[in-house]
């Protein structure tokens, strides 16, 4: 086996990746924008094309059934770059991108900030990672060499030029020199703009390069210098107040000029400390350390808090100025039973953790985190309401009438923003595996975590109640339904030669009775009229019965010519819908022997072989041996109790 050459593999890295900054003046970097105006851009234009350049899925809900009952006409927009990282807030990131848009074309919303309001867990703090991230990852700027600001070259064009430059590159400028670099150009380059340097630059939130971060300051001991820069004592008895080498500006709306400035639970910070936001945003100027005049700003501003602060925050008439200058963004939790499994998935997938899970384990942990954040309905159960916003067809029992999503989210305005969060799922996942003696961890044993940690939940006494019946009650049915069908399912793989039977019989009567033909019996030779009882008892497994039952076997007789003419093979799993209506056939048949044989602690050496078999098929199916051994005797001793 050769020797891994690391020294090798860092050359060859440095080499790929060493990037010479550019080095020129004013004049260089014209010629540079003549060929490419947009490297001049702004910084929400630059985020906006960050987000989009992986590629946008635009979706017609009308193409897609379960998209189209869960969001009813409305079009979906899906973004590969939020895509394997963000499930179950499309809409949420729809208008996030959209305030990127508008703020891009230089609308109102450029001059506001984003504000993500929700609760914990729901995934705020991740999209902020992500936004910072994306100017890691983006192409380098041009910036004027030294600026603490990393401001944009075309500042140094005077104003009466700027309109024949504007024509001629078909850019805007926008914004003027920083204090500092207007006293240099005075000072070192004699006013000849043209001569001043300009490089290159990245962004970095470690090396505070145009991503600023601001967490929440103690009410006592806020200093505006964090936001703003400060003045340097040490040269105060050497220049006055107000000369631009006194500045140290090096606060986070310095820093996150050209890219972007986040708050960290912003209303945590006393209104005065956030006063900057104001000529931030509108103006798009900061105030400078000490005397000095008022500096442009190009950058985004976010910001994030809990809902509860939110309220406070906007009760409070004082503070109209800021509130006036905020788009907020509501980023609830997940509530479709499929995108919630994929967080975990997610969360699982970058973690160490490498015990076996069964199947339905973290649905079943899925199942509770939305049923805690779903508002109870008069209209339905909650397990109902679960079933309907993951995209399931629904009908009212006893009509044909679908229940409405749109009138369950009218009467629930807030939903998603209360209940189990994401994070308490994932600490109880995360238990879970670590007790787990068998490397492998399962529905019951998850269960059971989730039920010790609600009964230590801090919560009012009437919620913690909610949440324990629903672990107690409702998943525990619904799971014992799930697996109920897939331990009688796991016998009818055993029997498929009957399912085979089953299909095809079916088949032949189903196309005499269409065609008005009768049956040859092949042992008596004698002719015989279709069993309309036999397809009868096929058909109502699925709803099928009455004059719908005509209809259903003409559609069965000539899906199945299709197939045979386009050269493909039949089999009882060829058309869906027969194929549930077997498998429901032949599950009420099995029912009372899967009960008997797995409840069984003596098996006859005929029982001893379908059970095995029964095993061998739920292990195809996902199962350890571990899991598979402990989910039987559960079986046994939970399901078809006498």
């Amino acid at each position: 086996m050769t020797e891994f050459d690391f020294a090798a593999l860092i050359k060859q890295d440095r080499e790929d990746h060493r990037q010479q900054p550019f080095t020129g003046t004013l004049l260089d970097y014209l010629d540079i924008l003549k060929k490419d105006a947009r490297l001049a851009m702004l910084s929400h234009q630059r985020m906006y094309e960050l987000l989009t350049l992986p590629g946008v899925e635009t979706i017609k809900t009308e193409e897609h059934p379960r998209l189209k009952r869960i969001y009813g006409n409305d079009t979906i927009k899906r973004y590969s770059f939020f895509r394997n990282n963000f499930f179950g807030i499309d809409k949420s990131l729809m208008k996030i991108v959209r305030y990127f848009h508008s703020a891009s074309m230089r609308g109102e919303e450029s001059r506001q900030l984003l504000y993500l309001v929700g609760p914990v867990g729901a995934g705020k703090s991740s999209i902020m990672e992500a936004l910072k991230q994306a100017l890691e990852m983006s192409p380098h700027v041009y910036i004027l060499q030294d600026c603490p600001m990393r401001e944009e070259p075309l500042h140094l064009i005077p104003k009466h030029l700027r309109p024949a430059l504007e024509q001629e590159l078909g850019v805007k400028v926008e914004g003027d020199l920083c204090p500092i670099c207007r006293y240099r150009l005075k000072t070192e380059f004699d006013g000849e703009f043209e001569r001043f340097p300009v490089t290159t630059s990245n962004f970095s939130v470690r090396s505070r390069k145009g991503i600023g971060v601001v967490p929440p300051v103690d009410p006592n001991n806020q200093d505006t210098s964090v936001l703003i820069g400060s003045v340097d004592i040490s040269k105060m008895d050497l220049y006055p107040e107000d000369d631009p080498r006194v500045m140290s500006l090096n606060g986070a709306f310095n820093v996150g000029n050209r890219g972007l400035v986040e708050f960290i639970e912003v209303f945590k910070n006393d209104v005065e400390y956030l006063h900057a936001m104001i000529t931030a945003t509108q103006e798009k100027s900061i105030p400078s350390p000490g005397k000095g005049s008022m500096i442009y700003f190009d950058g985004i501003i976010l910001a994030h808090s809990n809902e509860a602060e939110w309220n406070k925050f906007k009760s409070d008439h004082t503070n109209e100025a800021i509130l006036d200058r905020i788009v907020k963004v509501e980023v609830p939790y997940c509530l479709e039973l499929d995108e919630e499994v994929k967080i975990y998935r997610k969360i699982l997938k970058n973690s160490s953790f490498n015990a076996h899970i069964a199947p339905h384990t973290i649905e079943m942990a899925s199942m509770f985190a939305i049923l805690s954040r779903l508002t109870p309905s008069n209209k339905v159960d909650a397990l109902t309401k679960l079933k309907i916003y993951n995209g399931e067809e629904i009908v009212e029992k006893g009509t044909t009438k679908k229940i409405d999503i749109g009138e369950l989210r009218e009467e629930a305005q807030r939903e998603g923003m209360t209940g189990i969060s994401t994070r308490f799922i994932m600490k109880a996942i995360d238990t879970t595996l670590s007790d787990s003696e068998s490397n492998c961890i399962n529905p019951v044993s998850i269960m059971d975590t989730l039920l010790k940690a609600t009964k230590e939940l801090a919560v009012g006494e009437d919620e913690r109640k909610r949440f324990i019946g629903f672990l107690q009650d409702t998943i525990k049915k619904e799971y014992h339904l799930i697996l109920e069908k897939e331990i009688t399912r796991a016998f009818i793989h055993g029997y498929r030669e009957q399912a085979e039977s089953l299909f095809n019989n079916y088949l032949d009567h189903a196309e005499a009775y269409v065609n008005s033909t009768k049956l040859k019996d092949e042992n008596t030779g004698e002719e015989l009229e279709p069993d309309v009882k036999f397809m009868q008892s096929i058909e109502e497994q699925i709803g099928v019965t009455g004059t719908a039952a005509r209809g259903f076997r003409q559609d069965v007789t000539s899906y199945m010519f299709t197939v045979l003419r386009n050269g493909g093979k039949i089999d009882y799993g060829s058309y869906e819908p027969l194929k549930e209506a077997i498998e429901k056939k032949l599950t009420a048949s099995v029912k009372e022997i899967s009960r008997i044989i797995t409840k069984a602690r003596v098996r006859d050496k005929e029982q001893d072989s379908k059970y095995d078999a029964m095993v061998e098929e739920m292990k195809r199916n996902g199962y350890c041996d571990h899991c598979c051994n402990v989910i039987l005797k559960y079986a046994a001793n939970n399901l078809w109790k006498d």
